[in-house]
This record gives structure tokens, sequence and C-alpha cells, in this order.
């Protein structure tokens, strides 16, 4: 099969990506929309991706019939899931060639390159993988409610629960823990009605406070990061245990968690070679 075109998808639980090349690498167009997390929000993700394509190449200059011409890979926060798998069977979106993986298996192909290597996502959720040119191994990437350690969505869910406990004098409180009850008016009645709608990306959207709060020495804050720091820890240290020779950190808490982490750990680190989108176009490229 012979394409023109090669496109990425990379769609996580905050926000989807869409990258399109033409078959020589050459970047034609990149945008990007809301969460993409295909377990928890389907047809909203599907929508998402759809619109995304559909930008991308006008924003080419490209018709929208220029995607019968193109090898799509996306690879989708929820698509390790198998019943997901078999919805996304039957998604059509009307390219020359589709594959559809975990947001993990991209970015642990972007980020050595195509070579073999590890990675762990540590975005709004989170989840390692393992890959040996092959075949992936992947840990974790559950979902909210029964994985996702060392992720945003945990993060922020203890910072509210610790805010709740400062709330009702079963822990000292501290500025961190009193302003995110003030964003619910001192309410915990408030915080719990917010609970019955609140996605995984709600959940995080407190992150950067929490940060900049540990920066400044609250202690609260402190012991929220620390906690979040051993959770990487310990996932990071069962993929070196399961033969990954060496593992890159990407998402949005990459860079912040990095001082908390151990110093063994930040020694055994490497840098990314390249983005989740790159490692699309590598599998695209395969594809096509």
């Amino acid at each position: 099969m012979q394409t023109r075109y090669l496109l990425g998808i990379d769609g996580g639980g905050t926000r989807c990506r869409v990258r399109l090349t033409d078959r020589a690498g050459q970047r034609l167009a990149e945008c990007e929309g809301g969460p993409a997390n295909v377990w928890s929000q389907y047809e909203t993700a599907v929508q998402t991706m759809e619109a995304l394509m559909a930008r991308a190449l006008q924003s080419a200059g490209l018709p929208p019939a220029a995607l019968q011409d193109t090898a799509v890979v996306a690879g989708l926060a929820g698509a390790n899931v198998t019943s997901v798998q078999a919805r996304l069977d039957n998604w059509q979106p009307g390219c020359a060639a589709l594959a559809v993986v975990s947001d993990v298996e991209i970015a642990c192909v972007g980020a050595h390159g195509g070579q073999p290597g590890a990675v762990f996502i540590c975005g709004t959720g989170s989840q390692g993988a393992a890959w040996d040119g092959e075949h992936f191994t992947s840990l974790g990437g559950w979902g909210f409610a029964l994985s996702d350690q060392g992720s945003g969505s945990e993060l922020g869910h203890r910072a509210l629960r610790l805010a709740l406990q400062a709330h009702e004098a079963i822990v000292p409180p501290s500025a961190l823990t009193q302003h995110i009850m003030l964003q619910f008016e001192n309410s915990p009645e408030k915080m719990l009605e917010w609970t019955r709608q609140a996605q995984p990306a709600d959940w995080a959207r407190v992150v950067p406070e929490v940060f900049a709060a540990a920066s400044s020495g609250d202690v609260n804050a402190v012991t929220l990061v620390k906690q979040t720091a051993s959770d990487i820890g310990i996932l990071a240290e069962q993929l070196f245990l399961r033969g990954a020779s060496q593992l890159a950190m990407m998402g949005g808490l990459a860079q912040p968690i990095r001082p908390w982490l151990s110093s063994d750990l930040q020694a055994r680190l490497t840098e990314p070679v390249a983005d989740a989108l790159s490692g699309a176009l590598m599998l695209a490229a395969r594809l096509a």
C-alpha cells in the first residue's frame, strides 16, 4: 500500500493532539483539542479526534478526501481495555489505513526514537510500558478508580481529600488546604456535589497549585508531592526489573515531579528523543 500522508493522534485525558506529515516526514499541520479518553468518554473522544483530523487537513490546505490517502495511528488513553478495543474496531474514519494503540505505546516509541526502551507517562493518568522493538509490555493504565498511581488525577484527589480533612480539623491546615476549600466556598457539601460529575482531568486541575505550594514549603503540599514521587519510584523500579535498560518520563508531571524523585532514579532517567506524536508517526510510516 502506498499513501501520501501520515497522521498521528495522541489522545489523553486532558487534551488530544494531531500531527499531519507527508511520507517524507515534512510537517504539514498540527492542532489540538479537548480530552480523548476512549474508556471514560468514548463518544466524545471519537468526535474530538475526527474534528481534529478534519482541521489538520484544512490547515494543510488539503481537501477532506485526502484522508483516504492517509495512514493514521492513534495512541489513546483507555485503548488498552479489551471492551474498548472492540468498539474501536468498528471506528471507520475513512483513512487509507488505521491502527489504534494505547497512548503509552506511541510515547514509548517516540521517547526512544523507535529503539527499544521504556517510558512512564505521568499526566492526567499514568502508565508504564517497555518496548523491545517488536512487542510492548505494559504496566498500569487501568483508570482513575483502580490505577493511575503517580498521576495528576490521583494527586488532585489526594489534595482535595487532605483539604477536607484539614477543614474538619483531622489534620493541621495549611495555605494550600485552605485555598482548595475556598474554591468550594468552604463547604464539604459543595465539594461532594462536585465529585458527582468530576472527571479525571477535573481532579488534576489543582496540580499546578499543589506544586507551587510545595515549592514554597507548604507542609501539606510537600507531603502530597512526596507521595506522588514515591508512587512513581515504585512503578519505575518495576519497569527496570522487567528488563528495561532505558527509562524516559513523559507527561505533564514529568518535569515538575523530577526534583522530588529519589537521586538514584533521577540518575537512571534518560531524556525523551521525541514526543508521543512522533512515535505515532513512526508507527504510521510502518503501517504505510
